[in-house]
């Protein structure tokens, strides 16, 4: 039997957290005289009450140290139970969405997803607002901990290639993970404070710079504006690609260079094949776009420029009339929001480094048909690559595809357009916001989506997350039983 107490400690200590971080748009909605205040106050109440209660039943488990079925376990219950109270005061408050919608956003928000049901943003209390740009930067943050710690624990998807990259490469600088722990919430607070001054520098609102820099680093995608970045054409698409591509490159790499050590970022093959690729992708769509619509080229590039890295980024804002492009920017849009972008980051998608060695097993495989005989081992970065990193990589490849198949025929059965379906699962399995298909053209979000529909897409975001296999592994009676 697995003891679940250290699990129901450390979650009823975030949901105290979570708690007490819900005064911050209390406060803001009391001093604009708001009544959203007083719900946000009964959600941190609620919130409060059930993490107390689960940090003191649970107090006799403080310092047992997590083994790998209980890593597995704290992945899922976080981003299971904590999205339930976090989506507790849209559900009490303003916009007052059912529970399933509730449910919906406050999972999209703390996934980084970005796709939301609400219609109206500009509607909606300034802290409401607010919370939902909280959910986003608290996603990334939690999403960068465990990329780094947990999933190389796991071994989820040939990530624990990693684990000994997350831990060793710093020598006798950083000895211990509270170290680099510590060193990670610096670089990633710096990255959200130097995107919220630029936004801030360049005219954005005092809300739409915060809401936004915490949105962009995290790669989370909420805004508080139902026209995204429509609002900031020019300087606002340049600095929103430019972070948006920062805050989706490997934060251990950060870290690094936070410890005087550049070359590791710079000669890093994921982060070189990243840029190199999104570089390909707005290139070729830019010139598709001159090609067929004419129109001057600056534009025409920076809109491309913003919306690709939106998507390959698995950030989630937009500009320009980015869903009615069509045709061949559609396909481009589709396989980079599959491939996403470097893992390590809050980043989701089969990741850079997964398609990298998915490459490199399909060059070998057919080197050996060439050649049965040769002995053809696979190398990423000059270091070997072990067979169970080969065969994780395999399982979880094959997963993702699987599950968009399975869950876009799933959404079909409750009445919703093969287009709008395939393009729901895909936006909610690689967390990237975006929505295509007649149900998205009224309003850009999945609002017109039945429940049912969003309850598949609740379950891909999170499913998309945590990598797959550390959520599914879950349902083996043989997890339970070990």
């Amino acid at each position: 039997m697995i003891d679940i107490r250290p699990v129901a400690y450390v979650i009823g200590r975030i949901l105290i957290v979570l708690a007490i971080l819900m005064l911050a748009p209390a406060i803001i909605d009391w001093r604009a005289g708001l009544a959203n205040g007083y719900d946000f106050l009964a959600s941190a109440a609620l919130t409060g009450v059930a993490g107390a209660g689960l940090t003191l039943s649970t107090g006799n488990a403080l310092g047992r140290a997590l083994d790998t079925r209980q890593a597995y376990l704290l992945t899922a219950g976080i981003w299971f139970l904590v999205p339930f109270f976090g989506g507790l005061p849209f559900w009490i408050g303003a916009p007052g969405l059912t529970l399933n919608n509730a449910y919906f956003e406050a999972v999209s928000g703390i996934t980084t997803t970005g796709a939301t049901v609400i219609f109206g943003l500009e509607e909606l209390p300034a802290g409401m607002n607010l919370w939902r740009g909280m959910l986003n930067w608290l996603g990334g943050l939690g999403i960068a901990f465990i990329a780094m710690i947990f999933l190389p624990l796991m071994r989820v998807g040939g990530m624990q290639f990693f684990k000994t990259e997350g831990f060793d490469t710093f020598g006798k600088a950083l000895p211990r993970a509270t170290d680099i722990a510590l060193q990670l919430l610096f670089v990633y607070a710096a990255l959200t404070l130097s995107c919220i001054a630029t936004y801030a520098a360049i005219g954005m609102s005092t809300l739409d710079a915060v809401v936004g820099g915490f949105a962009t680093i995290a790669t989370g995608g909420f805004f508080p504006s139902d026209v995204s970045f429509n609002k900031y054409v020019g300087a606002g698409e340049y600095a929103g690609a430019l972070f948006m591509i920062l805050g989706s490159l490997p934060y251990i790499r950060y870290v690094q260079l936070v410890n005087g050590s550049a070359r590791p970022l710079w000669q890093d093959s994921q982060v070189r094949a990243y840029l190199r690729w999104l570089g390909a992708a707005v290139l070729s769509v830019t010139i598709w776009r001159v090609w067929t619509a004419g129109g001057d080229i600056e534009p025409v590039f920076r809109q491309t420029l913003f919306n690709l890295a939106s998507i390959m980024s698995s950030t989630g804002f937009f500009s320009g009339a980015f869903p009615t492009w069509g045709g061949f920017m559609l396909i481009v849009a589709f396989v980079i929001g599959v491939v996403g972008a470097c893992s390590g980051s809050s980043a989701a998608g089969l990741s850079v480094f997964r398609v990298q060695l998915v490459i490199a097993v399909l060059r070998r495989e057919m080197r050996r048909i060439v050649n049965p005989s040769s002995v053809d081992p696979i190398r990423y970065d000059r270091r070997p690559v072990g067979e169970d990193v080969v065969n994780a990589l395999i399982m979880f490849v094959s997963s993702y595809i699987l599950i968009l198949g399975v869950m876009c025929v799933a959404m079909t059965l409750f009445g919703v357009d093969l287009v709008s379906s395939l393009f729901a699962v895909w936006t909610a399995l690689g967390n990237i916001g975006y929505g295509f298909g007649p149900l998205v053209e009224r309003t850009g979000t999945f609002i017109d989506f039945p429940p049912g529909a969003i309850a598949i897409m609740t379950i891909c975001m999170i499913l998309g997350r945590l990598g797959l296999l550390a959520i599914l592994v879950l349902v083996l009676p043989r997890f339970w039983r070990s």
